[in-house]
C-alpha cells in the first residue's frame, strides 16, 4: 500500500469503533493529521502528500544553498550580441534568405565595389544635414544603391554582432519564406546594379561592375570548306561550367571551350560558299575580368522526373588558377587566386542552406559566413572538410578524393570566385563617407542604449532574486508549526512561492473549503500546516484568504465521513442478509422493487456513499485561481441525472407505479427496511399500491389505435395493390396506348405510404397527398415533359386514372397534377402533344435550374472519382500503393440536377396571360433536399480511386491529390471530364464543371521510376515562378 493510502487509512481507523455522535476534538485532529511527525531533509526524498507537516521537496532545495546569480534572470548577456574584435558582422536570416546573405558578404569584401558604392550620391546626405537625425526619424533608403550603401556601412563599422537586411530584401520584393536559385539571383542583381550605376556621372562608379566582373568571349564558327571564320562577340559576368563527368575545375573549363563539330543535319550555312557546309564552333576567351566568377552547374533539369536536381559530385579546384592557356591574346598576367567559395548544404535542389567561405583581401585570412555567425579559419587556410561532412549520405556516395597542398575538393560548392593576382597588395582601408558614418553612429548609439537597458534589467532581476533568496532562507526555517498556533496553506501556493520563474500570486484557499466554509477533510492531502508566524508574513506580503486556522477544522464533515465509513463496513453484511431474505418465502404484505435495482443495489449503495468523496474532489475545482470547467461539471451532472436511482426503474413517466409487472418483484418488509437504510429517498410502493391509471388508459388506447392502423393499411393495400407492389406502372417515355391521361404524385408520399402499409403498428397513417411541393409559389409546374422522362422521373410517381379515383377517396389531395395526351392535325399519322395541368412556370423553372447548378458548384466537400487510362482503355493501375490515400465512400447521397434539354414542341405549357411576380424558390429547394431524396451515387469500379474535394479547390491542388493516389507527377497528368480537357491549373473545380460524383479520366505521359524523387515533386507542386514580380526584374 502506498504511504499516502496508509496515512489516509490511519487517519480514519478510529471510525470503526466510534459512532458519529461520539466524535470528539481528538478524533477531528486525527482526521486532519495534525500530529503526524514532520519529515526531515535528507531522509525524505520527495514531499509526502498525505502528511500536512511534511515541508520537504516543495522546491526549497534551490534556495537553501549557494545560488548562481545567473539563475535569477532569463536575460542573456547583451555583450554576447556585440561584435567581436577583428571580426566581421553577420546578417540575419529572415526565413529563407541565406542565399542573399552569402552574396552580400562576397560583394562587401570586394573593396573596389564597396568604394564605388560609397561614392554614389545619396539622399542620405540630405537626411543627415536636415532635421532627420535631430528629429529622431528613421532613415529610409530610396534606391537599391542607397540600401547597399547603408548595408555595407553597417557591415563595416557596426558594433552589432549581426545586422538586419530586411530593408534591402523588402526593396527587392523578395519572398523571405521561399528559397530561390542563388545563381539566378546573382545574375539578376548584377544586371540591376549595373543598370542603376550606368546613370552615374563618375566613371569610377559608372563602370565598376564591368571593370570588376565583365569579360568578353566570342562564339567562333569556321567553315571546313573555305576556312571562312564567323565571330560573335559577347560579354559575360560569370562562366557557367558543366560538372557532369568531371573531377577537376580545369576539365570543366576545357569542356566549356572545346571545339564542336557541325555536321549532318546540324551543318552550318556559309555565306561565302552560299551553302550548308561542315564546320567547327568553339568559344574563345578574349578578355577576363578582375573578379572571375565560375558557376558550377550543380542544379540541372532532370528530363526523366521533370524537375531540378542537385549533382553531388566532387570537384577539385586549386587556390591558384592560371587562365593564360585558355585566353586567345597571351599578353599580360592571367593568374588568379581563390577569394570565395559559395556552398550549398543539402542533397535537394529545393531545400538546404547556403553559406560562404570568403578571404579577407587585406589580411589574407579566411572566414566562414553563416548568416549571423562568422567564424575565422585557423592559419589563414580555407577549410571545407566540415561542410562536406554535413551533407546527407546517399547510397551512391563516393569517397572524397585526396587533395594536394593548395587544392580543395567539394561536392557542395556551387560558385568559385577568383581574383586577379597583383604584385602590390591593397592595404588601403575603404573609408565610410561621413554622412553614412553618422547613420552608423546613430545605430551604434541605439545598440549601446539597448545594452545598458538589458544590463539594468539583468541587475534588477538579480537584486530581486537575492531579496527572494533571503526571504526564503528566513521563512523556510520558521515554516514548521510544531505545537504553536498554526494555519493551513495549499501545497500548490507554497510551490509557486518557491518557483522563481513565476510571480507569486495572493493566497486563495476557496478551492479547499467544504460546504460549511471550513477546510474539507479530503483536501488535507494538498494542504500544508505552517506556523502562525509564517502565515502572518505571507498574508501581509501577498494577501489573499480566507485564513484557515484551528477553527477551520470542520466537525460536521468529519462526523458525516464517519457515518459513511461505518455504512461501508456494514454494507457487506447487509448484502448477505438481503440476499437470504429474498430467497426465503415471503409472508404477509411486501413492497415492489425493480428487478434491475435489486441486481445492482450494492453497487448503487457504494456509489452513493462515495458520492460525497467525489463531490469533494470537484466541489471547488483546483487550488489558487484555476477553477474547474463549469460546462464539464454541468454535463457530468446531467449524465448523473439521466442514470436511474434505486427503485426508479419501476416508475412510469407520470411518477407512479409502472404497469409492467415483468420488471418488478415483491420483497419482504424486513428486506425493504434494510434497503431503505441506504436509499432513504427511494420511491416506496407497497404491494397493495395500484398501477398508474393514466398509463392503463394510454395502453388501452394504444391497442385500439394499433388495430385501427392495421385495418386502414389492409384496406389501402387491397384498394391499390399494384401501386403498393410497384407492378404494372405507366411510363412517360413509353406512353400506354389504352389511356390519354395520367396523374402525378410525389415520390415522397409514395415512400411514406408504403412504409405505413408494411408496418402499420410502427408508423403513422398517411392522410394527405402534398403535391404542392411539386409546384412553384405561383401554382405552376416545376418540370418539363422531357425532364419528367429523364432526370426528374425519380421525384414523381405516375398514377393510372382508375387508381386516381381510389386515391381521391382514401386521401386528401391538395393539388391535382395531370398530364394529357392529345392528337393534333389532319395528316396521318397525326402529331402527338402532351399538356400538363397546371401549366409549366418558365421563370420558376429557370430559377430552380440556376439554383441547382449553383449548389453543384458551391460544395465544400464531395467525392469525385479518378480513373487511370492507358491507350484509351480503363485498366487497373495500382502503382506505388504505399503512397495511396484511403478512398472514403461515406459521402452522403447527392442530388444530380441537369439543365433542361431542348423544349418539346408537343408539350404545350404556357404561363398564362397575367404577368406573374418572380418569387424565391427556397421552399421548393428545401423540399427537394429533405423530402424527395434519391441516390445517384457513382458505383466505383476496379481501378478507380475516390478523392474528397471542394468546389473552390484549384486544379493544381487536385493534381497533387492525384499524385499521392497514383504516383503520377502533376506535369505528367492529362486530365479530362466528359471529353473536355482540364488544363487550367489556376481554375477552381467549380468553374471547370467538376461536380459531386464526377468521373475524371487520367492519362499519364510517363510514370516516375524513382519514387525518392517524389519529395522533390512535392517541393515544386506549385508553378515555379522564380523572381517573377520582384525588383530584380524591374517590378
Amino acid at each position: 500500500m502506498a504511504p499516502r493510502l496508509q496515512l489516509e487509512k490511519a487517519a480514519w481507523r478510529w471510525a470503526e469503533t466510534v459512532r458519529p455522535e461520539e466524535v470528539s476534538q481528538e478524533h477531528i485532529e486525527t482526521a486532519y493529521r495534525i500530529w503526524l511527525e514532520p519529515c526531515i531533509r535528507g531522509v525524505c526524498r520527495r514531499n509526502c502528500r498525505g502528511n500536512p507537516n511534511c515541508l520537504v521537496g516543495i522546491g526549497e532545495h534551490i534556495w537553501l544553498g549557494e545560488i548562481d546569480e545567473n539563475s535569477f534572470h532569463s536575460i542573456d548577456d547583451p555583450n554576447c550580441e556585440r561584435r567581436r574584435k577583428n571580426s566581421f558582422v553577420g546578417l540575419t536570416n529572415l526565413g529563407a534568405t541565406c542565399y542573399v546573405n552569402t552574396f552580400l558578404q562576397v560583394w562587401f569584401l570586394n573593396l573596389e565595389l564597396r568604394q564605388a558604392l560609397y561614392l554614389c550620391p545619396s539622399t542620405c546626405s540630405d537626411y543627415t544635414k536636415g532635421d532627420g537625425i535631430r528629429g529622431g526619424k528613421d532613415y529610409e533608403p530610396q534606391t537599391i544603391c542607397e540600401h547597399l550603401q547603408y548595408l555595407f556601412a553597417l557591415l563595416q563599422n557596426s558594433n552589432r554582432r549581426y545586422i538586419d537586411p530586411s530593408g534591402f530584401v523588402k526593396a527587392l520584393g523578395l519572398d523571405t519564406g521561399q528559397q530561390q536559385d542563388a545563381q539566378e539571383f546573382s545574375k539578376l542583381f548584377m544586371s540591376l546594379l549595373e543598370d542603376t550605376l550606368s546613370k552615374q556621372k563618375n566613371p569610377d562608379v559608372r563602370n565598376v561592375v564591368q571593370q570588376q566582373f565583365c569579360g568578353e568571349y566570342a562564339y567562333v564558327t569556321v567553315c571546313n570548306q573555305c576556312g571562312r571564320e564567323s565571330k560573335l562577340v559577347s560579354k559575360f559576368y560569370e562562366l557557367e561550367l558543366n560538372i557532369q563527368g568531371h573531377k577537376q575545375l580545369t576539365d570543366c573549363i576545357s569542356e566549356f571551350l572545346k571545339e564542336e563539330r557541325l555536321e549532318g543535319d546540324n551543318r552550318y550555312f556559309c555565306e561565302n560558299c552560299q551553302s550548308k557546309q561542315n564546320a567547327t564552333r568553339k568559344i574563345r576567351l578574349l578578355s577576363l575580368p578582375c573578379t572571375l566568377n565560375l558557376q558550377l552547374m550543380r542544379f540541372v533539369f532532370d528530363r526523366q522526373t521533370g524537375h531540378k536536381k542537385k549533382l553531388n559530385a566532387y570537384i577539385g579546384f586549386s587556390e591558384s588558377l592560371d587562365m593564360e592557356p585558355y585566353v586567345e591574346h597571351k599578353g599580360g598576367s592571367f593568374v588568379y587566386e581563390l577569394s570565395a567559395v559559395l556552398i550549398h548544404r543539402g542533397v535537394s535542389a529545393y531545400s538546404g542552406h547556403y553559406i560562404a567561405h570568403v578571404k579577407d583581401p587585406q589580411s589574407g585570412e579566411w572566414y566562414k559566413f553563416n548568416d549571423e555567425d562568422i567564424e575565422k579559419m585557423e592559419g589563414k587556410k580555407l577549410q571545407l572538410g566540415i561542410e562536406e561532412d554535413l551533407a546527407e549520405p546517399s547510397k551512391s556516395q563516393t569517397r572524397k578524393p585526396k587533395c594536394s597542398k593548395g587544392t580543395h575538393c567539394s561536392r557542395n560548392a556551387y560558385m568559385l570566385v577568383y581574383r586577379l593576382q597583383t604584385q602590390e597588395k591593397n592595404h588601403t582601408k575603404v573609408q565610410v563617407p561621413a554622412f553614412l558614418q553618422e547613420l552608423v553612429d546613430r545605430d551604434n548609439s541605439k545598440f549601446e542604449e539597448w545594452c545598458v537597458e538589458m544590463a539594468e534589467m539583468r541587475k534588477q532581476s538579480v537584486d530581486k532574486g537575492k531579496a527572494k533568496h533571503e526571504e526564503v532562507k528566513e521563512l523556510y526555517q520558521r515554516l514548521p508549526a510544531g505545537a504553536e498556533p498554526y494555519e493551513f496553506v495549499s501545497l500548490e501556493w507554497l510551490q509557486k512561492w518557491l518557483d522563481e520563474s513565476t510571480p507569486t500570486k495572493p493566497i486563495d484557499n476557496n478551492a479547499c473549503l467544504c460546504s460549511h466554509d471550513k477546510l474539507h477533510p479530503d483536501k488535507i492531502s494538498v494542504m500544508k500546516r505552517i506556523s502562525e508566524y509564517a502565515a502572518d508574513i505571507f498574508y501581509s506580503r501577498y494577501g489573499g484568504g480566507p485564513r484557515l486556522t484551528v477553527k477551520a477544522l470542520c466537525k460536521d464533515c468529519v462526523v458525516e465521513r464517519c457515518r459513511v465509513l461505518r455504512l461501508k463496513n456494514q454494507l457487506n453484511e447487509d448484502y448477505k442478509t438481503v440476499n437470504n431474505l429474498l430467497k426465503a418465502t415471503m409472508k404477509g404484505d411486501g413492497f415492489w422493487v425493480g428487478k434491475s435495482s435489486l441486481r445492482s443495489w450494492r453497487q448503487l449503495a457504494l456509489e452513493q456513499l462515495d458520492e460525497q468523496d467525489g463531490e469533494a474532489e470537484q466541489s471547488n475545482g483546483k487550488i489558487n485561481g484555476s477553477p474547474f470547467n463549469k460546462d464539464e461539471s454541468k454535463e457530468e451532472k446531467k449524465e448523473e441525472e439521466e442514470e436511474l436511482n434505486f427503485n426508479e426503474d419501476i416508475l412510469c413517466p407520470h411518477g407512479e407505479l409502472s404497469i409492467s409487472e415483468n420488471e418488478r418483484r415483491l420483497v419482504s418488509q424486513e428486506a425493504w427496511r434494510k434497503l431503505q437504510q441506504y436509499f432513504p429517498k427511494a420511491p416506496e410502493f407497497p404491494s397493495y399500491k395500484e398501477c398508474c391509471s393514466q398509463c392503463k388508459i394510454l395502453e388501452r388506447e394504444g391497442e385500439e389505435n394499433e388495430a385501427l392502423h392495421k385495418m386502414i393499411a389492409n384496406e389501402q393495400k387491397t384498394s391499390l395493390p399494384n401501386l403498393f407492389q410497384d407492378k404494372n406502372r405507366p411510363c412517360l417515355s413509353n406512353w400506354p396506348e389504352d389511356t390519354d391521361a395520367l396523374y402525378i404524385v410525389s415520390h415522397f408520399f409514395l415512400d411514406e405510404w408504403r412504409k405505413f402499409v408494411r408496418k402499420p403498428a410502427r408508423s403513422t397513417p398517411v392522410s394527405s397527398i402534398g403535391n404542392a411541393a411539386l409546384l412553384c409559389p405561383h401554382g405552376g409546374l416545376m418540370f418539363t415533359f422531357p425532364s419528367l422522362t429523364k432526370e426528374d422521373s425519380k421525384l414523381i410517381a405516375l398514377i393510372w386514372p382508375s387508381e386516381w379515383q381510389m386515391i381521391q377517396k382514401l386521401f386528401v389531395v391538395d393539388k391535382v397534377i395531370k398530364i394529357t395526351r392529345i392528337e393534333v392535325g389532319d395528316v396521318n399519322p397525326s402529331q402527338t402533344q402532351y399538356i400538363s395541368e397546371p401549366n409549366l412556370c418558365p421563370d420558376c423553372r429557370e430559377g430552380l435550374l440556376c439554383q441547382q447548378q449553383r449548389d453543384l458548384r458551391e460544395y465544400t466537400q464531395a467525392t469525385i472519382y479518378v480513373h487511370k487510362v492507358v491507350d484509351n482503355k480503363k485498366v487497373m493501375k495500382d502503382s506505388a500503393p504505399e503512397l495511396n490515400v484511403s478512398s472514403s465512400e461515406t459521402e452522403e447521397d447527392k442530388e444530380e440536377a441537369k439543365p433542361d434539354g431542348e423544349k418539346d414542341p408537343d408539350f404545350n405549357q404556357s404561363n398564362g396571360s397575367t404577368k406573374r411576380q418572380k418569387t424565391s424558390q427556397q421552399g421548393y429547394v428545401a423540399y427537394q433536399k429533405q423530402a424527395i431524396r434519391r441516390s445517384t451515387r457513382h458505383r466505383k469500379v476496379r481501378g478507380e480511386k475516390a478523392l474528397l474535394v471542394s468546389a473552390n479547390q484549384t486544379l493544381k491542388e487536385l493534381k497533387i491529390q492525384i499524385m499521392h493516389a497514383f504516383s503520377v507527377a502533376p506535369f505528367d497528368q492529362n486530365l479530362s471530364i466528359d471529353g473536355k480537357i482540364l488544363n487550367d491549373d489556376c481554375a477552381t473545380l467549380g468553374t471547370l464543371g467538376v461536380i459531386p460524383e464526377s468521373v475524371i479520366l487520367l492519362k499519364a505521359d510517363e510514370p516516375i521510376a524513382d519514387y525518392a524523387a517524389m519529395d522533390d515533386v512535392m517541393q515544386v507542386c506549385m508553378p515555379e515562378e522564380g523572381f517573377k514580380g520582384t525588383g530584380l526584374l524591374g517590378h
